[in-house]
């Protein structure tokens, strides 16, 4: 077992690291925002509008509204990633690192809207009469060289299943469990039982079950999560403008030590800023593209557009408000590390222990939303391999690893979820790249029919 966690941790360290996913994912992003001719600057308001308002399409084909799917989707990465990552970013790469994050968020809206596309475009009715779709099922179809299509379409329902356990489900109960505990002094395994009871009432009852409850449950939580920080940001509220100062002058020119933080360069907020922007939005990895493919449209650049809001949310809205609040409190400079960072900016603005409880409550939050999303991920992963059948068991096994979760410590499986999630987005990526021609043909014929009036 040492040997094999020593390997885990030495392919973790390659794939994640600066020669490898991190600017693949960051130049494809380019590239697709380059073809695209910035289509997620140009074309943000119409998708907001398009996302917020939930606009149905009557008659057309899905499982779900347009806004549905985008709740499940943003489940599954508006999670610790938002609160956690943030902090561990700024804490090894300095306030420039949020700046980092931004321009992952704002390359990554174009990789998220060519994941959306290719999922609804390439999406096929199941034996349940529900919609599947997502990277396995435009790799297998799209690309032409069917061999090497099926490969990697086979290839990233393998590492979306098994990442689905460890990022998606244990990692996070474990977090919730870590949470609750440490502030009210809840035993692990009544918190994994609450959990798995709770994922189970919700999950079992397949996509529509998982998006009726993600479209109440998501957006409560990130209005609770933005308020708490609105407070904190109240109460610091002349630091802003030297926060925002701060993370562009720093992004550029490095973090000098202050405090209890160490000093920063600007290759480390680059790369910590980059790699926590990809880890909080997931753009790239193609997950969001399964959740895109059960939603209800006659159109793949509609959705394609909803699901590009996605990433902009979550890393240029929630992700700053985190951000924000840490560097504006001074909390960045306090030498605590990843939540008791952030702990410790809602500290500033929240007496004694409310504001630790408060953090931890919205991580609960943060983390059980993540769980709701990626249990559809998964199954969809076991679909593909073994057909319908593995459904239902596959969600069972699901519930029973939410409640193990909660009660072993997960360095293995963190370490295994960690390079089955960087797995999943290598084939994703050749896929995205192959079907850029797609992409872009299928956005020209749809803007060219909206500006005739049809």
């Amino acid at each position: 077992m040492e040997q094999l966690t020593a390997w885990l941790d030495t392919a973790s360290g390659f794939i994640w690291g600066p020669y490898c996913l991190i600017p693949l994912l960051l130049l494809t992003g380019l590239y697709l925002t380059v073809i695209l001719r910035g289509l997620q600057f140009r074309q943000l308001g119409p998708a907001l509008h398009q996302a917020l308002i939930v606009r149905k399409e009557h008659g057309a084909a899905g499982d779900i509204s347009h806004f549905a799917a985008l709740m499940t989707a943003m489940a599954a990465t508006v999670g610790t990633g938002n609160i956690v990552g943030v902090a561990t970013a700024i804490g090894l790469g300095g306030p420039g690192a949020l700046f980092w994050m931004w321009v992952t968020g704002l390359v990554g809206m174009a990789t998220k809207y060519s994941e959306a596309l290719l999922s609804v475009r390439y999406r096929v009715t199941n034996e349940r009469g529900e919609q599947a779709g997502g990277p396995m099922y435009y790799l297998s179809e799209g690309i032409r060289w069917k061999p090497l299509g099926r490969t990697l379409g086979w290839a990233f329902a393998l590492f979306t299943a098994c990442a689905a356990f460890g990022i998606g489900n244990m990692v996070q109960s474990n977090s919730v469990a870590d949470a609750i505990g440490g502030a009210f002094g809840v035993p692990g395994w009544i918190t994994g039982v609450v959990i798995a009871l709770a994922v189970a009432a919700v999950t079992l009852g397949g996509i529509r079950a998982i998006g009726g409850f993600t479209s109440l449950f998501v957006p409560a939580m990130i209005i609770i999560y933005m308020g708490a920080c609105g407070i904190v940001l109240a109460f610091n509220v002349s630091a802003i403008p030297a926060a925002f100062a701060l993370v562009f002058t720093d992004a550029f020119t490095g973090s000098s030590a202050a405090g209890g933080f160490l000093g920063a360069t600007i290759a480390q907020a680059m790369r910590f800023g980059v790699a926590r922007g990809i880890f909080s939005n997931e753009s790239g990895l193609g997950s969001a593209g399964i959740a895109a493919a059960a939603a209800k449209t006659q159109e793949p650049v509609r959705q394609a557009m909803v699901s590009m809001t996605q990433t902009f949310l979550d890393t240029l809205v929630v992700c700053t408000f985190t951000g924000i609040a840490i560097i504006a409190s001074g909390a960045w400079h306090s030498g605590a590390v990843g939540v008791a960072m952030t702990q410790l900016a809602f500290g500033t603005a929240m007496p004694g222990p409310i504001g630790p409880a408060v953090v931890a409550i919205c991580l609960a939050m943060f983390a059980f939303s993540t769980i709701l999303g990626w249990s559809h991920y998964g199954s969809r992963g076991a679909e593909y391999i073994f057909g319908v059948r593995a459904i239902l068991p596959y969600r069972i096994l699901f519930v029973v690893a939410a409640f193990l979760g909660s009660i072993y410590t997960l360095d293995f499986v963190w370490l295994l979820s960690d390079v089955m999630n960087g797995l999943m987005a290598l084939p994703n990526l050749v896929g995205l790249l192959l079907l850029s021609g797609v992409v872009t043909a299928e956005t020209r014929s749809y803007f060219e029919r909206q500006r005739m009036g049809n």
